[in-house]
Order: C-alpha cells, then structure tokens, then sequence
C-alpha cells in the first residue's frame, strides 16, 4: 500500500509540475487569479475535485 501511495505522489508532482514548466507566464497569471477566488468557492471547486478523484478510482478499480 505505500509503495502505490508513493507512486501517486510522485504522479502528482509529475501533473503538477507540467503547468509552470510548459508555460510559466500563463501559469503565473493563473495563480494570481486564484488567488483573489473566495475561500467558499475554492472549498467547493476542492471537493468537487476530491469527489471526482474518488469516482474515477472507483471506476478504474
């Protein structure tokens, strides 16, 4: 079990890490834009994430 919670981890930096070294300026401008969302919004935007995560896992597995 860890050793595929590493590989997921190690998956994600990988996703993550695309964006800002494929198109740093547009990465930036995201951020910021991120930024001045309110935290109701990103609550939501993060659990509907978290559940879709969870559903595509479900689905795969």
């Amino acid at each position: 079990m860890w050793h595929e919670l590493g590989i997921a981890l190690c998956l994600v930096l990988v996703i993550e890490g695309m964006m800002p070294f494929l198109a740093p300026a547009s990465w930036k401008e995201m951020v910021a834009n991120i930024a001045e969302v309110d935290n109701r919004t990103l609550r939501i935007i993060g659990f509907l994430s978290m559940m879709i995560g969870t559903g595509l896992l479900y689905i795969i597995n």
